[in-house]
């Protein structure tokens, strides 16, 4: 079964998106890396919260726009309360997490479930089905924005480290969920 990947590249203090969504600050982190590269063909469907979907993407009007910097197709999961009124091609909107996670764990087949969206991310934590966690680190300080975890009040999550890589651009490190 499809195990359930949040990966996500985020400032040195913790936020994944500038103000509003920003993510032009992504921009000069984008490039050769190895481990992002090796996820791609591993990933069988994409689970995506709705600001996601729609937000800003730092690749926009390039021949690396859409999801891993244009280097994956296939299917989309949006967790939305407000679908589009015209159908996307091969995007699936629905607004039950549990459904959505299973729909996309069947489209994954034996690959991963890639998360995008830090509130999707929180939602399928809380509700234990978020099974990895990959965080790219860029140096960079933000100050501001959308933070990779955000749970004011919330419990601690204990995760296992399963690898890390270096790159010149953002340094990987790969955990298990608890």
């Amino acid at each position: 079964m499809a195990k359930l990947l949040y990966s996500v590249t985020m400032s040195l203090d913790g936020f994944i998106a500038g103000p509003d969504g920003d993510m032009s600050w992504l921009t000069p982190f984008l490039g050769p890396n190895p481990t992002a590269e090796a996820l791609v063909p591993e990933i069988g469907a994409m689970l995506v919260g709705n600001r996601t979907f729609g937000g800003d993407d730092p690749n926009k009007g390039t021949d690396k726009e859409g999801a891993m910097s244009g280097a994956w197709t296939g299917p989309v999961f949006v967790l939305t309360h407000n679908p589009p009124a015209q159908p996307v091609p091969d995007v699936t909107f629905g607004s039950d997490l549990h459904e959505a996670v299973a729909a996309a764990r069947k489209a994954a087949g034996d690959r991963y479930v890639n998360v995008l969206g830090a509130e999707v991310a929180r939602q399928a934590l809380a509700a234990g089905l978020l099974d990895e966690i990959l965080v790219f680190v860029a140096p960079v300080l933000l100050g501001d924005g959308t933070r990779l975890y955000d749970l004011p009040g919330g419990a601690q999550v204990t995760l296992t480290r399963l690898r890390s890589a270096e790159s010149p651009l953002a340094n990987a490190l790969w955990f298990t969920v608890h």
